[in-house]
C-alpha cells in the first residue's frame, strides 16, 4: 500500500469515522485507486438504518478525488471542492453494508480547467461494479466564481 490511512487523512476534509478511505494502492497523474473497508463498519457516519446505501459509494468516490488532488499538488490539502454534478450514475447493488469484500475505488482526472475538474469513478469488490459514474467538482468555489459560471 503506498499510503496508509493516517496518512491520506491529512489530505481529506473530514476527520474519525467520516474519513471513509483505508488507504492508497497506486497512483499517477491522472489516475488513483484506493482501498476502503468502512463500508462494513456499523458505526459508519453515512449509515441510515442500519444500511450504507450504493449512493455513499459518491463520498467514498469524493475522497479518493481530494486525495488525488493532494497528491498531484505536491502532498498538501487541496483548497475544498465542491461536487457540483454527477453524470452517467449507474448503481449495480442496492448496498455497499452487505458487501463482504474490500471497496476499490477508482478515480480518472478526466479534464481540467482551472477551478474546474472533470472525474470519472467506480466503487468495485472482487472485480465487480457496484457504483460508477463521473463527477464534476468545482475547486475552492466563492459567490463570484460560481456566478461566473
Amino acid at each position: 500500500m503506498l499510503m496508509t490511512r493516517e496518512a491520506l487523512a491529512a489530505l481529506i476534509p473530514h476527520a474519525g469515522t467520516m474519513c471513509l478511505l483505508d488507504g492508497v494502492l497506486s497512483w499517477d497523474e491522472t489516475h488513483i485507486r484506493c482501498i476502503a473497508r468502512s463500508h462494513r463498519d456499523p458505526d459508519n457516519p453515512l449509515r441510515h438504518a442500519g444500511r450504507l446505501a450504493v449512493l455513499c459509494g459518491v463520498e467514498y468516490a469524493s475522497q479518493a478525488m481530494a486525495v488525488h488532488g493532494g497528491l498531484t499538488g505536491g502532498g498538501t490539502r487541496p483548497a475544498a471542492g465542491y461536487l457540483a454534478s454527477l453524470r452517467d450514475l449507474a448503481c449495480h447493488v442496492e448496498r455497499l453494508d452487505d458487501v463482504a469484500d474490500d471497496l476499490i475505488i477508482d478515480v480518472e482526472n478526466l479534464t481540467g480547467e482551472g477551478s474546474r475538474v472533470i472525474y470519472a469513478f467506480s466503487v468495485t469488490a472482487a472485480d465487480r461494479e457496484l457504483l460508477s459514474g463521473r463527477a464534476a467538482v468545482v475547486i475552492d468555489a466563492g459567490i463570484a466564481d460560481l456566478g461566473a459560471a
